[in-house]
């Protein structure tokens, strides 16, 4: 199924779709172009806000840029994995039976399909600035990462392999 198809699919139910992807087969490439994936498009949502920066605050444009894409693409997919590492860890004492793969799949793919939301959050601190509406906009969008994450972590630990 075309990414778009699952990312829609995942707003319908969350573990039917990280359940599809771990009967593909753990395959780290896989995992791996979902965070970077993500990554990406974060640091394309935040260039709104980045540009509405520094035309308030006289700044470069391009040195802000730069220091996003660092922490953006570069920094944050490492913190993924490790939340990733500790998010199986706290799964397996609790009972989980599932995969380090099947916790990484479930928390990168929550990321993955919540970037609508990351965008319309982009947009709108770009557009509208700090105030009611970006806060608002970012606990939606946590609130539905946090159900997508979750919800694909309880099927990740559910399987036995």
């Amino acid at each position: 199924m075309p990414l778009t198809s699952d990312i829609v699919a995942t707003y319908r139910g969350p573990g039917r779709v990280v359940r599809r992807l771990l009967d593909l087969g753990p395959r780290e490439d896989r995992a791996l172009m979902f965070v970077m994936a993500f990554c990406v498009v974060a640091f394309i949502a935040q260039l709104p806000s980045l540009a509405r920066r520094a035309h308030i605050e006289g700044l470069e444009l391009d040195m802000l840029m730069g220091g996003a894409l660092m922490g953006t693409v570069i920094i944050l997919p490492l913190f993924f994995y490790l939340l990733a590492f500790v998010s199986y860890g706290a799964a397996r004492l609790v009972g989980g039976q599932g995969t380090s793969y099947g916790a990484r799949l479930a928390l990168f793919w929550a990321l993955l399909s919540s970037t609508p939301l990351v965008l319309l959050n982009g947009l709108v601190g770009g557009f509208i600035g700090s105030g009611p509406a970006l806060t608002l906009v970012g606990i939606v969008w946590f609130a539905v990462f946090l159900w997508f994450w979750l919800a694909g972590l309880s099927q990740a630990q559910r399987r036995q392999e």
